[in-house]
């Protein structure tokens, strides 16, 4: 009767080291006060600027989201609590091994490291020669009214789309290209999808800087909006993270999924205001457009250069990007942990 109690007592309880237990009615407790709360804001906050019906389809898809994120973690609460603790007591392996995955692209080059940072670079100066001095190419209207430099526009855009797709690509293929860790009974094979999207960051921290340089020269110098860049680097980071824990577990039985999201990416590119400006096409599309996580996350890095606007001012794209992001990191846990046993057979 005791051992049965005990066990009952661990089985609702997340144990991290060094955070302590928490009961499992608490944590449920937490989870439902904010989904409450977030309820009470989407309904009652409104806008008098925004369209109705669009406000209102913003609404309903923010309630139904909040909804499905209660229910998918009452139902797998003890799978989805597993990946957090697991990522947390393994954070300074991680640190390492995200580290040396960095390096070990260019291992055995002779210049080493200095090719990943001189990717962005000359990215950056072929647009600029060909937008700037060969088609000439005018400015795009910003917020507010503010016309900047087309390669300033398409420079903003790009840096947090060669994340995504970098990172969404070397995450999915983690598993693949660590399969002997796979293998080993004691290695916490779930820290390999984040050891990717964090490797990726050393390059996209970088383009950052190459950014604010480019920024800079046109003239936009960096200002209190500018740390908000940060944030989005953060939302940018649990997306990718978020699809890549599905992804990495699909590939190892479907293999042709990476070809497909290749393919995505490449059309997802043009499906994000990354090359044209989202405000030059019709309100019934351009709800549509922000369905996409990403565009959130462009756009914010613009507004962080030159549109000086605070992400808390956008409302609804902020509450419906987090809400969309904490469904699919929660899908993503669920895919994995069911998935993980029959890895190291298929590998």
């Amino acid at each position: 009767m005791t051992t049965n109690s005990n066990n009952k007592t661990k089985n609702n309880r997340i144990d991290i080291t060094g955070l302590g237990s928490f009961p499992k009615a608490a944590v449920l407790g937490i989870v439902y006060t904010i989904a409450v709360i977030l309820t009470l804001i989407v309904v009652l906050h409104t806008n008098a600027l925004a369209d109705k019906h669009t406000e209102m389809l913003k609404k309903i898809c923010a309630c139904i989201l909040i909804g499905v994120s209660c229910l998918i973690v009452t139902f797998f609460y003890d799978k989805l609590t597993v990946l957090p603790v697991e990522l947390y007591q393994n954070r300074k392996l991680i640190k390492r091994l995200a580290i040396n995955d960095f390096k070990k692209r260019y291992a055995g080059s002779y210049m080493g490291v200095v090719w990943a940072l001189a990717q962005p670079v000359v990215t950056v100066l072929m647009y600029w020669f060909v937008f700037d001095k060969i088609f000439q190419t005018r400015g795009e209207m910003a917020a507010g009214g503010i016309e900047v430099p087309y390669v300033l526009f398409l420079t903003t855009g790009l840096v947090p789309w060669f994340y995504f797709s970098e990172a969404l690509l070397n995450g999915t293929t983690s598993l693949l290209e660590y399969n002997y860790l796979v293998k080993k009974v004691l290695f916490k094979i779930s820290i390999l999808p984040l050891i990717k999207v964090m490797a990726a960051m050393f390059i996209h921290v970088f383009f950052i800087f190459v950014m604010l340089v480019v920024a800079i020269f046109y003239g936009y110098q960096p200002t209190i909006y500018t740390l908000q860049i940060f944030y989005y680097m953060i939302c940018e980071f649990i997306l990718v993270l978020a699809l890549s824990y599905s992804t990495s577990a699909i590939v190892v039985f479907f293999r042709d999924l990476t070809q497909i999201i290749s393919i995505a990416l490449q059309l997802g590119q043009w499906a994000t205001p990354i090359l044209w400006n989202i405000d030059r096409i019709s309100d019934s599309l351009k709800w549509v457009i922000k369905l996409n996580p990403v565009t959130y996350i462009v756009e914010g890095y613009r507004n962080s250069i030159y549109g000086e606007i605070w992400f808390f001012e956008h409302f609804y794209s902020s509450t419906y990007f987090w809400i969309v992001t904490v469904v699919l990191f929660l899908i993503g846990s669920l895919i994995f942990k069911r998935s993980k046993v029959h890895f190291a057979d298929v590998l």
